[in-house]
């Protein structure tokens, strides 16, 4: 099967530091694979928290996570896949790549026509799973996938704290939380997305809008006065303290998220009383070697086809600087649930 690759190509980029509004949509050329890269025409993306700019907190075009300006936006992407690496591709547990095939992929600048990714980062899409949710198992689903099997691993009986629970990641660890057998608790802003995470798994919610003093006293009540054996927290400074009252001994705090800005730096003597861990983790070191992309590619595309997972789509924005500059004010408010999604082509 052969493609016509045009020379240039649209992509949303960040000219300058700013908030959305320096986003332009700008004719680019079409970027060339380095040998061990492939290249992909994007159907479908999808905005990240990593890609905003809340007021109050620095991202990729302010300082926090800086890149070399100026930068085609996004990572995750669902696409078709228009040529092969020139390398010798080794084998891994997934299908091989063949040209044709949809695709997704974590890595790369996504909000534009066309995208390269290493090859070993690249998954073909088995039948019967919608493109559009495709979306929601890159960034989103592999992070969840992460941070459930080994920031902390779930195990069956396990008490588990889902911060922003009603979220993009916080819907999915819900979820996962149920498949692997754990008790989920989540916290949520809003009625409304305390009804939607009950939905995708929550045993229990909590609203912030209560005083943390009875969402504490309500979680060690949920956990017979011992407190959960992890708390998954995006949401970040805000919620750091509380997080340290509602472990029990020897538990695991995991932090992956800045919404309401990163966790005041702090000495490991907070740890002791309670001989606790707390780990920082990122997407790419998980899936840094084939086989460790395979293996969560493999385990999530199970996971999907047995109907372990439902995914929530919150809106479709267009391509466009203005699509997508709405598309990072919405999530930057936190007022969204489930993915974001933007529709480059078919």
């Amino acid at each position: 099967m052969s493609t016509q690759i045009p020379k240039t190509m649209k992509a949303v980029q960040v000219p300058k530091t700013g908030g959305p509004e320096v986003l332009t949509l700008a004719e680019i050329p079409v970027p060339t694979p380095k040998d061990h890269e492939v290249l992909i025409k994007v159907n479908w993306t999808g905005t990240n928290y990593i890609d905003t700019f809340p007021l109050t907190l620095p991202d990729q075009r302010s300082g926090l996570y800086p890149k070399p300006l100026p930068f085609t936006a996004g990572q995750d992407a669902v696409g078709t896949l228009v040529s092969l690496p020139k390398v010798s591709m080794a084998h891994t547990s997934l299908p091989p790549l063949q040209i044709g095939q949809h695709v997704l992929t974590c890595q790369g600048s996504s909000f534009a026509e066309y995208m390269v990714a290493p090859w070993w980062q690249v998954a073909p899409i088995p039948d019967g799973i919608d493109l559009k949710e495709g979306v929601a198992m890159t960034t989103t689903l592999f992070t969840a996938m992460y941070l459930i099997r080994e920031s902390y691993e779930v195990k069956k009986g396990d008490w588990i704290l889902v911060r922003a629970a009603a979220g993009g990641v916080g819907l999915l660890l819900c979820q996962l939380g149920k498949y692997f057998g754990a008790n989920v608790i989540g916290t949520v802003s809003t009625p409304e997305k305390a009804a939607l995470a009950k939905s995708n798994g929550a045993d229990h919610i909590l609203l912030t809008s209560s005083p943390s003093s009875e969402n504490v006293s309500t979680i060690l009540s949920l956990t017979g006065g011992k407190g959960v054996h992890a708390v998954y927290d995006g949401v970040g400074k805000d919620t750091w303290e509380e997080d340290f009252e509602v472990v029990r001994p020897k538990a695991t705090i995991v932090t992956f998220g800045n919404a309401s800005g990163p966790v005041p730096p702090f000495a490991p003597l907070k740890l002791s009383p309670k001989a606790l861990k707390v780990t920082r983790p990122t997407l790419g070191p998980f899936i840094a070697e084939p086989e460790d992309f395979a293996r969560y590619a493999k385990e999530i595309f199970e996971i999907v086809q047995k109907g372990g997972l439902e995914f929530s789509i919150h809106k479709v924005y267009p391509f466009s600087a203005e699509g997508v500059a709405q598309s990072q004010m919405d999530i930057a408010s936190r007022t969204t649930t489930g993915k974001l999604l933007i529709h480059v082509s078919d």
